[in-house]
């Protein structure tokens, strides 16, 4: 109920009148933050935890540290399947070698054979046999060949599960994802993380971002990356003014919210803008502001 009487006030004045300071808002909305909710993506024991909420950290820092152990394990078992698939291949080279030589002296003597068989001096089955004793041979070598590609393919395949493996090695350290906030933390160290389990929440309060509504009137007035003035209610009364950048306007129109009580107001369409504010650590998130486009000032 609270959050229903807090968001009203700044969506009901959105076409109306409003004078605050005698001065006449032209739109009015609330600040957002791009929030970034970090997941985990390996399971394990959360072992380390290096955040609080309200920290303010850079991107790339330490945030938590996921039990690895199991994935060390696969890495080292990984690593040891492949050097043994690489030590046999030095056998088979050796073996290949024998076959090749003996091919070089069946085909030597073939040659030979050949001579004989001319001068009557061998038989055709002699000239057979030996064809034939080549013949095996040659399926012995390509028998060896075969066993060094599946080698390679057993090679290749250790390599890819260690990158595999390796990679998440790696995710089980949390890096923050970018500069900013913490703005929740949703898991302690000795708990359980699962892939997609939601650890913790932040966002750059750096720079703000302010969603307000202005009408079609006022849309000539305005353009993507003008300067305006933004408001925001200060401790003693007075408003406290920050300069902002138009970042985007919806090329569509909406009709304004339905808690709107008027028929007029609730038939009258606006066009939602943002506008970036840099934040001096006075703005916070949902907080209502008003927009002016003519860039005045409050006394």
């Amino acid at each position: 109920m609270k959050r229903i009487i807090y968001i009203i006030p700044a969506i009901a004045v959105l076409l109306s009148s409003c004078n605050r300071n005698n001065q006449e808002a032209d739109a009015f909305g609330n600040f957002q933050a791009e929030e970034v909710i970090v997941s985990a993506e390996t399971s394990g024991p959360i072992n380390k935890v290096n955040i609080e909420e309200g920290m303010n950290l850079k991107k790339g820092d330490l945030a938590m540290v996921i039990d690895s152990v199991q994935y060390s394990l696969k890495v080292n078992e990984l690593r040891s399947k492949l050097k043994a698939a690489r030590a046999r291949k030095p056998n088979v080279y050796a073996q290949a070698s024998v076959y090749e030589q003996q091919k070089q002296i069946a085909q030597k003597d073939l040659e030979r054979l050949k001579k004989m068989f001319a001068d009557g001096a061998a038989t055709q089955k002699q000239l057979d046999d030996l064809n034939g004793q080549i013949e095996i041979i040659n399926r012995q070598i390509s028998s060896v060949q075969s066993n060094l590609e599946g080698i390679d393919a057993e090679a290749s395949a250790y390599e890819s599960g260690i990158l595999q493996a390796s990679d998440m090695l790696k995710r089980t350290k949390v890096l923050v994802p970018i500069d900013g906030t913490i703005l929740e933390k949703y898991a302690e160290m000795g708990e359980m993380a699962a892939p997609g389990k939601a650890l913790f929440k932040m966002a750059n309060l750096e720079v703000m971002e302010l969603k307000a509504y202005a009408s079609a009137l006022q849309l000539p007035a305005i353009k993507i990356g003008q300067t305006v003035k933004v408001s925001i209610d200060g401790p003693d009364g007075k408003m406290i003014d920050f300069d902002g950048t138009i970042s985007w306007i919806s090329p569509e129109a909406e009709f304004t919210p339905k808690n709107i009580q008027t028929r007029e107001e609730r038939v009258s369409q606006v066009y939602a803008i943002k506008v970036r504010v840099k934040n001096d650590g006075t703005i916070k998130i949902n907080m209502p502001a008003e927009v002016r486009f003519n860039q005045q000032t409050n006394n």
